[in-house]
């Protein structure tokens, strides 16, 4: 199947090929149809499965039907809302909206926390036409009246499981409050479990749905590792692993923002070029480090979970897991990161004895056995343990809520929950009852 056959504009057509593809992977060829044909949508697909252009391609040609738009008028308020969890995924789902439509009389724009809002209410002001968002400052534009959705006909949920779970949950009512009802919406994950779908139901109607693989599955083009060590050795090995190649890019995820720039300036201290991401960064301190690993001129990102999605990056050899995630389901979305686009990927995690519970969660929520190989030289004193009674590290102190509910949702770092004891949060920040509730992403 090739994309000509899929009801695209020539303008869309153009710009594909542009990019260099011909065929449409799975996940488009079932998606773009459907979106085309104006239903809801829920599609899940692997990671690094090309679903970006999933959505961007049908939405792009319902609004601009045969490369044009309807009147032919310049844009006014926007017509369609893609909602993220993150900053750099908004900007990376920006920058394909902007390179597909780039053959159109398009118009879009990305908001975000972490930057200065006058670029973002001039460009408001000018009209545009989708509007790449995270849900925290697309509420301070609507607060100040910066932004008119009362014209949006397509709401799209990237990452939507992520948006769905109850950190996010109140940020999007209060969105979809003011969004028309008659509307078409998209929801796109790599993961969807069933509360999430049954949460998606009260908002969508009659949503089809594409499935590509089995839920929390993995691309078969990545490799999954094991490496038994003491945790008081893990950098040790880290480096020894790192230093097999030194030019080779590796994205090593941390569980913790401080434990990040201690790991990162370690290995830079023992000569690695390497550089840090994460929550606590200004965003352009965020973006830097993205430019700088992606163009080579640091080898080593050393990231915490907001890594873990939207980063995409073009042949990236290899994920370490110096630290398992506390959620099963992030280490599909951390491993994503390798192996995209049909190219090999190795995916390493470095597991102490404590962590043996998230090992074996991991397992099981994959359906799989890891190989596990522990490393000349770095063998652990305490071996890892995979039955039901395996242990798991203790987080701030208080021992883990490891029930099937807690794992299905802990909340993350990306943004602080919205609403919530408003008036406490205020008196602790000294100010006021007027402090703001809420982080932007």
């Amino acid at each position: 199947m090739n994309f000509d056959t899929l009801g695209l504009s020539p303008a869309l057509l153009r710009a594909i090929s542009d990019q260099g593809y011909t065929e449409p992977t799975p996940v488009q060829a079932a998606s773009i149809p459907v979106v085309l044909e104006g239903h809801d949508l829920l599609a899940s697909a692997q990671t690094g499965t090309g679903k970006t252009a999933g959505f961007t391609l049908p939405v792009l040609e319902r609004l601009f039907p045969n490369g044009k738009r309807p009147g032919d008028t310049r844009a006014s308020r926007p017509r369609a809302l893609v909602l993220t969890p993150t900053r750099e995924l908004a900007a990376q789902v920006h920058a394909s909206v902007r390179d597909y439509g780039k053959y159109l009389k398009l118009s879009s724009t990305s908001i975000f926390g972490g930057v200065g809002m006058g670029n973002q209410i001039q460009q408001l002001r000018r009209g545009v036409d989708i509007v790449i968002a995270t849900p925290g400052r697309l509420i301070d534009h609507m607060q100040q009246r910066n932004i008119d959705l009362s014209g949006i006909e397509i709401l799209i949920l990237d990452e939507a499981d992520r948006m769905l779970d109850m950190g996010f949950l109140p940020a999007l009512k209060r969105i979809l409050s003011v969004v028309p009802g008659k509307r078409q919406t998209l929801l796109f994950s790599a993961t969807f479990a069933p509360a999430i779908k049954t949460l998606a139901a009260q908002f969508m109607h009659d949503p089809k749905e594409v499935q590509i693989a089995k839920a929390n599955t993995v691309v078969s083009t990545v490799s999954h590792r094991v490496h038994p060590v003491d945790a008081e050795r893990k950098r040790d090995l880290l480096l020894h692993i790192l230093a097999e190649d030194s030019r080779r890019q590796t994205l090593v995820f941390a569980r913790t923002k401080h434990g990040s720039d201690k790991l990162c300036k370690h290995l830079s201290n023992s000569g690695l070029r390497c550089a840090a991401i994460h929550g606590n960064k200004s965003q352009n301190q965020r973006t830097r480090a993205l430019a700088d690993f992606k163009s080579g001129k640091v080898n080593v990102l050393v990231a915490t979970d907001i890594a873990a999605r939207g980063l995409d990056i073009e042949q990236l050899p290899m994920v370490i897991n110096h630290d398992l995630p506390m959620v099963a389901e992030d280490y599909v979305h951390r491993i994503g990161r390798t192996g995209r686009a049909g190219t090999e990927g190795l995916a390493i995690s470095l597991v102490s004895h404590e962590e043996s519970g998230l090992l074996r969660d991991i397992q099981l929520l994959l359906k799989q056995d890891i190989e596990i190989t522990a490393v000349s030289g770095f063998a652990p004193t305490q071996p890892l343990r995979m039955d039901a009674g395996a242990p798991r590290p203790r987080q701030g102190g208080q021992r883990q809520n490891t029930s099937k509910s807690s794992r299905q949702r802990r909340p993350h770092t990306h943004e602080r929950k919205p609403g919530g004891n408003t008036q406490n949060a205020a008196k602790r920040r000294g100010r006021g009852h007027g402090g703001r509730a809420q982080r932007n992403p």
